[in-house]
């Protein structure tokens, strides 16, 4: 298939994914049904037709509003169809020659991002994400380009790369507790980095923090410095593991990378 043509395919497909994943992070928390009833406007009620609910189209028609009641629909629905519909393009045009770990790479990206924004909104994590990507980590261990061996050693990869990031998470929810007399970071982070280390291995685990570390430690003197949060404020966490996470998916980061010789 024609690169152009290709790249268009995907993205669109991604476009689609992306509004489907913000009816989960909108229904999950409630508790609603992520297949019925169908979208409807949060404030007047009014069912969606299906030419106002296109992705990323439907919102720059209507400039951003309901077509019933003008209420504005929150910006996150279109930056996260633009934001699914980048990372399937990228991981399609890395992976397509490696279907089955694209498959598998790609529906972890999606978990994670669905987790991140239901992070952000709610200050959970559902541990069914987690258990969703312990299972393809487990899947995958004996196709997963970033495991060596045979069968023995690639779910060695899987178990210890689990193991690492669940064990390392928890010290740090432990000794945050023990310093801040208060949790620092929370039970679920534990489980989702557990299943991050199941898909990335060992070395995905040590990079995965640094990348979060880093790009949290951004966020929370951004919010600091424009005083939007105070520096004992709760910041969720696990957004930015996951985008450390979608990282070492697409490629993976080995503690030697971060280091010149």
């Amino acid at each position: 298939m024609n690169a152009g043509i290709l790249f268009v395919t995907v993205f669109i497909f991604g476009l689609i994914i992306g509004s489907f994943l913000n009816v989960c992070v909108s229904r999950i928390p409630k508790g609603v049904s992520i297949i019925s009833p169908r979208s409807r406007c949060p404030e007047c009620l009014a069912p969606i037709s299906f030419y106002d609910n296109l992705p990323l189209i439907s919102y720059l028609v209507l400039r951003g509003n309901c077509r019933h009641c003008g209420v504005s629909i929150p910006f996150r629905y279109p930056l996260v169809e633009l934001l699914t519909a980048a990372i399937t393009a990228l991981f399609v045009f890395k992976w397509r020659a490696d279907i089955p770990w694209l498959i598998v790479s790609l529906s972890a990206a999606y978990l994670l991002i669905t987790v991140s924004l239901i992070d952000f909104e709610t200050f959970m994590i559902a541990d069914a994400f987690s258990y969703a990507l312990m299972l393809l980590g487990f899947v995958s261990a004996f196709f997963n380009p970033y495991f060596n061996g045979g069968a023995s050693a690639r779910f060695l990869d899987f178990f210890s790369g689990g193991l690492t990031g669940a064990v390392i998470v928890g010290s740090l929810a432990w000794l945050g507790k023990r310093i801040y007399k208060k949790e620092a970071v929370g039970e679920g982070d534990i489980f989702l980095m557990a299943g991050i280390g199941a898909l990335t291995g060992v070395q995905g685990v040590f990079s995965t923090l640094m990348f979060a570390s880093f790009f949290g430690a951004v966020y929370g003197g951004w919010l600091i410095l424009f005083k939007k949060a105070g520096r004992f404020d709760h910041v969720p966490f696990s957004p930015f593991l996951s985008l450390g996470a979608v990282i070492n998916l697409y490629r993976l980061f080995r503690i030697t990378d971060f280091f010149i010789w």
